[in-house]
């Protein structure tokens, strides 16, 4: 048996675009996924509202839902089978969100800051998904899988480009994934 996960972050609609791009709709319809799963900044609850006319809908609260997805969860852990597998967007607080910031500008983005952020937080998850970063990641690390599906939207000066992704798990145990450009 197979398990599909839609996986989506950053959508930002209406402050970085007007609209979720028609592609993920098609994506996500073409793989028949059983869930999506959305890792923040969704900005609209317009966004859930589409998303779920094509699966169940997971979502956790971003730095930029705090006006009108307040009620989304900052972090949130289901399990498929025996997999458990956890969602957060990643800014981890106002005081976290600043210091990212300046790490950023300063350093660029760094996987290990996150790696074992992620780690101490989530310590039994076998998938890990997150986004924030802007930045697409399918990593495996010491048994478990760091996955960002990047932004669905654009990004400031068009880099990197837009992307969602596709969690596949085969029979509860095997998992395979996938970044899909926009």
């Amino acid at each position: 048996m197979m398990q599909k996960i839609g996986v989506i972050a950053d959508t930002h609609v209406p402050d970085r675009t007007l609209e979720l791009d028609p592609k993920i709709i098609q994506i996500f319809n073409q793989a028949r996924v059983d869930v999506i799963m959305h890792a923040g900044d969704v900005c609209s609850p317009k966004i859930l509202d589409q998303l779920s006319k094509i699966a169940p809908v997971f979502a956790v609260q971003g730095n930029r839902d705090v006006r009108q997805l307040s009620y989304l969860p900052r972090k949130l852990t289901i399990h498929i089978g025996t997999i458990i597998i956890s969602l957060i967007h990643g800014h981890l607080g106002k005081f976290s969100f600043f210091t990212q910031k300046m790490c950023f500008s300063s350093k660029a983005f760094q996987l290990f800051y996150y790696d074992k952020m992620l780690r101490i937080e989530f310590p039994s998850s076998k998938i890990i998904i997150f986004g924030h970063t802007h930045r697409s990641e399918n990593t495996w690390s010491e048994g478990y899988l760091l996955f960002n599906p990047g932004s669905a939207s654009p990004t400031v000066l068009g880099k990197p480009k837009p992307s969602v992704g596709l969690i596949h798990i085969q029979n509860q145990k095997e998992i395979s994934s996938e970044i899909i450009p926009l």
